[in-house]
């Protein structure tokens, strides 16, 4: 067990920096990215493991507490929508605590969020453009979903983690709110990667890049 707990902390570990590697990247000319919304790059599972660019992966540069803010918007409301569906169609009791978790979690956010952009940017456009990173969990249940689920959200996460270590690492936060913010939200989705780690590894006996058997 506590090897497992290792390998996922070094997992977690190497997504995030992953993340952060290509969103430089991404941030400089020529290195083969467009403007995007919120994202990384990174691959999504197909049929037979293969592996597919994921829609929205492709870097997220934070320069400023209004771009943090503005974009972890609709990055929160993507988790919370597939949380709703994770919640009404997962046979799993963990799961099921795990959507209303990030339910409640991530839409009190939300209203944080949107009340702090209100409060000290009035006036200002705060629209941002954001191409999904999850796919469409409309038609799934039971194994088929949380796997998809775990398998989306990992990395979702991790860009959550990413956007917010820049913004904490570049002391680009302007109020003492918004640092409290930035903070819980790396330090409980880091969390929450690993758990969902252990999940994929123990019910899938897979990982989040769709190498593995199926169901247990």
């Amino acid at each position: 067990m506590r090897r497992r707990m290792f390998v996922a902390a070094l997992a977690v570990t190497a997504l995030t920096a992953g993340v952060a590697t290509a969103t430089v990247a991404s941030s400089h000319p020529g290195a083969g990215a467009g403007k995007m919304g919120p994202g990384m790059m990174g691959a999504a599972p197909m049929a037979g493991g293969a592996m597919a660019p994921m829609p929205g992966m492709q870097g997220s540069h934070v320069d400023s507490e209004f771009a943090y803010l503005t974009q972890m918007i609709p990055h929160h409301t993507e988790a919370v929508a597939a949380a709703e569906a994770l919640l009404a169609r997962s046979d799993r009791p963990e799961m099921k605590d795990f959507a209303q978790s990030i339910i409640a979690t991530q839409t009190a956010q939300i209203d944080e969020m949107k009340a702090d952009l209100a409060r000290w940017y009035p006036g200002r456009d705060t629209t941002a453009e954001y191409t999904p990173m999850m796919r469409d969990l409309s038609q799934l249940a039971g194994d088929e979903l949380d796997q998809a689920f775990l398998q989306d959200m990992i990395p979702h996460h991790g860009m959550a983690v990413m956007m917010s270590q820049q913004l904490l690492a570049r002391d680009l936060a302007e109020h003492q709110e918004v640092t409290d913010l930035a903070t819980t939200i790396r330090d409980e989705q880091r969390a929450e990667i690993m758990t969902m780690m252990e999940w994929l590894q123990s019910w899938f006996g897979t990982t989040a890049h769709g190498h593995g058997h199926g169901p247990r």
